[in-house]
């Protein structure tokens, strides 16, 4: 997927650009009818840094994936409590899958 502000290609159906923060639109970040399904905690195969905790966090909270950064990296530096939750959460949250079966296959019927 492309972002329409900054040009650059970022993980399919993501709700924020990484690279510019911009807000995907409806259009673009919204998840077809036929994955459904409940929304599951998983880490981040496309977008990560170190584990794609954080990623991953910021798609089930449908929250942008710096805000979250920032979050963990100020628990790390006043609470100190932060790096055994990251580790935590590593070991326990499964990674996400790496691809989405699109909708480009189905045929559109004519008149």
């Amino acid at each position: 997927m492309i972002c329409p502000n900054c040009q650059k290609n970022i993980a399919d159906y993501s709700t924020f650009c990484y690279n510019c923060g911009t807000k995907q639109t409806a259009t673009t970040a919204s998840v077809p009818c036929d994955i459904g399904g409940k929304k599951r905690l998983v880490r981040s195969s496309t977008d990560k840094k170190i584990a794609g905790v954080c990623a991953g966090l910021a798609d089930y909270f449908d929250l942008d994936v710096t805000i979250i950064r920032i979050c963990w990296l100020l628990a790390v530096l006043f609470a100190g409590t932060g790096i055994l939750a990251y580790i935590i959460l590593w070991i326990a949250l499964p990674v996400g899958p790496t691809g989405v079966v699109s909708n480009t296959s189905v045929p559109v019927a004519s008149s």
